[in-house]
């Protein structure tokens, strides 16, 4: 809905600089202007109405260079404006309002790029000659219901899985506070552990976007209001530890074909579990799987994540349910984020599966 208010200011904004224009040569009785307008002048109130209306256009096809046009046309409005005060000072408002919009649209696209050029420098580190394929030789020493799983999905006989990209729609939360919805697209890369997490999202109307960044055995969370201000900006050991615990997670989840990584300890529990350690240099998590019947995975638990919000560690599991089918491999749809705190359990995330490719070769510049 905003959108569209949105898009009806720009519109409206533009026609109006007609006005200027039609005064300045004297193609209509403009009584709403009193001051003279040189034809100069008027060329430039036509330019600005043109702008206007390529930025409405780029706005509606979410072009990211809209945000420059605009900006263009809103500084050059608010000089006419000057010109003829009295009669135009009110189009000071809406330059305002535009003026805001398309610097926080700009700040998001510059903070989303730093995202990009992480993935597309990680894309060109890959080493995409060798296309292995995973078999029973490679899951043999496995627990029997990973193997299980990992047959489940249908990895084998398919290519090894270097990386992948993964969209998300869904609803998050903190302690004591709503659900808002978000989207998401992230990289990860498993031969040197990365995981490249960008969220779209809106608080009570107003854009946040957040960059969960971890490569190099570091991690690090940013969350800027309207693409600019540092609302959350987190690193240290206990996020390194906590997205460790998010990199296996996403391995064991939407990437089984990378559970034979030597990285991983296994230990058999029972037909339905098995206990996991993971390490990455001088990371080192533990995490317990739990499978049904039928070979699926639906549930993962860890004692090594920290709520980052008060810095401690509680249990944390991620159930999910209702698998399905997307590029040939079967693959849960719907999962939580939950936190076992003393109290109880608190679901934070919720997550739906949009979309998931892997071994991808090239930044795809559309991320959804």
């Amino acid at each position: 809905m905003l959108k569209y208010i949105f898009t009806f200011v720009m519109l409206i904004h533009g026609l109006i600089h007609f006005m200027g224009f039609a005064k300045a040569f004297n193609y209509a009785n403009i009584t709403q202007i009193t001051k003279y307008i040189s034809k100069p002048a008027g060329s430039l109130w036509l330019l600005t109405a043109i702008l206007f209306f390529v930025a409405v256009l780029l706005f509606l096809l979410k072009k990211e260079s809209w945000p420059y046009i605009a900006i263009v046309a809103a500084v050059i409005s608010q000089i006419l404006i000057v010109t003829v005060w009295k009669d135009a000072k009110f189009g000071t408002i809406l330059n305002i309002i535009i003026l805001f919009i398309a610097i926080a649209s700009w700040a998001t696209y510059q903070f989303e790029a730093e995202f990009k050029a992480d993935v597309k420098r990680h894309i060109d580190q890959t080493d995409f000659s060798s296309n292995d394929l995973l078999t029973e030789v490679d899951i043999a020493s496995l627990p029997t219901p990973v193997q299980k799983y990992i047959r489940y999905t249908g990895a084998i006989n398919k290519p090894k899985v270097k990386n992948m990209k993964i969209v998300f729609d869904g609803e998050m939360r903190e302690k004591g506070k709503d659900f808002f919805k978000f989207q998401s697209v992230q990289y990860n890369f498993f031969d040197d552990p990365t995981r490249l997490f960008f969220m779209k999202a809106k608080m009570v109307g107003i854009p946040v976007p957040g960059y969960h960044c971890y490569q190099n055995e570091r991690a690090t969370m940013q969350i800027k209001l309207l693409g600019l201000f540092n609302v959350v900006n987190i690193e240290g050991v206990e996020m390194n530890k906590a997205e460790t615990v998010t990199v296996f997670n996403d391995m064991c989840l939407m990437a089984p074909a990378a559970l034979i990584d030597k990285r991983i300890e296994w230990t058999p529990i029972d037909s339905l579990s098995a206990k996991a350690t993971f390490t990455n240099g001088v990371n080192r998590i533990t995490a317990i799987l739990y499978f049904n019947e039928r070979g699926q995975l639906i549930n993962f638990t860890s004692d090594d994540r920290y709520a980052i919000s008060v810095m401690k560690r509680y249990r944390f599991s991620t159930p999910v349910k209702e698998y399905t089918q997307m590029n040939g491999r079967n693959i849960w749809k719907y999962g939580d984020a939950v936190w076992h705190y003393p109290e109880g359990e608190f679901v934070y995330g919720k997550f739906t599966l949009k979309s998931i490719e892997c071994n991808v070769e090239e930044l795809q510049n559309k991320l959804r």
